[in-house]
């Protein structure tokens, strides 16, 4: 394979389960190395992400992450306050002094990301990196990569959805049974095929509409929430999927495509297929 991640970059990599991007990424970061060839001209600090962080520990997020930036080469006070704003602006529930054994699967990949950054990466690696994440913390970790990637560094994701790659990244490649091949760099897929518009606000009949993993869903490209209302970017043909979806949810539908709706509910049930 012959890969390049050029610095300010977000590169992708995609592919089916088992198919060597976990191995890729660990060759990259250094914690597996090659059977031939050499990773050339590695930054000289890494941020690297695993697909699970599972941390069976008495230890609290905060005085974890403090211990890491301490052996990152952090004085105690400078890896603890790096520590407190990153949990802050990822919105750690439970705070930045519960147990991590205490923490669910999202929580605990809000930890993952934060240690990656406790130094700023001239390399952040990301495994996976969506999974488990609540919705605010996907809006928020794609402002960090682009952040990465506009101070000089570069991003290396995996993801097996091909709306998320083509969204997110830069530059693609393809992992196939061990082979890499590039399938970018590539512009994005707004400026590809046709997107929609699309706003939704809360449920009109009084119900709370269910949260939903909006970066997660097929055909989204961005996302933006408020108090009152998403605002989505939709492949133009994955637009009938995702209202049924949301109007499943208690989501009303307002606005689609340059075209206001006439606010409509969600079914009251759904049987066999038939909405009712």
């Amino acid at each position: 394979m012959d890969v390049e991640a050029p610095a300010g970059e977000v590169v992708a990599f995609a592919g089916g389960n088992g198919s060597g991007k976990s191995t890729l990424l660990r060759i990259a970061v250094g914690l597996s190395r090659p059977t031939r060839g050499t990773v050339a001209a590695p930054p000289p600090v890494v941020g690297y992400v695993p697909d699970r962080f599972s941390p069976n520990e008495r230890m609290s997020a905060a005085a974890y992450l403090t211990h890491m930036g301490r052996v990152r080469g952090l004085t105690t006070s400078v890896a603890s306050a790096r520590a407190s704003r990153l949990l802050d602006r990822l919105a750690l529930v439970g705070g930045k002094h519960a147990p991590l054994r205490s923490l669910s699967k999202g929580n605990a990949q809000k930890v993952a990301l934060a240690q990656a950054l406790l130094v700023e990466p001239g390399l952040l690696v990301l495994d996976e990196p969506w999974s488990g994440l609540d919705a605010d913390a996907h809006g928020v970790l794609a402002e960090i990569m682009t952040e990465v990637a506009a101070s000089g560094g570069t991003v290396l994701f995996t993801d097996h959805r091909e709306s998320v790659t083509r969204a997110r990244a830069t530059r693609t490649y393809t992992v196939v049974r061990g082979r890499v091949s590039l399938s970018g760099p590539e512009p994005r897929v707004t400026e590809q095929r046709p997107a929609s518009d699309v706003v939704l606000t809360a449920g009109r009949d009084g119900r709370i509409p269910q949260d939903l993993a909006w970066d997660q869903m097929d055909g989204v490209l961005t996302v933006s929430q408020d108090v009152a209302r998403v605002r989505l970017r939709v492949a133009r043909e994955s637009i009938d999927a995702l209202l049924f979806t949301v109007l499943q949810h208690g989501w009303s539908v307002e606005y689609v495509n340059g075209t206001t709706t006439n606010h409509h509910r969600a079914p009251d049930a759904v049987t066999n297929g038939d909405m009712r």
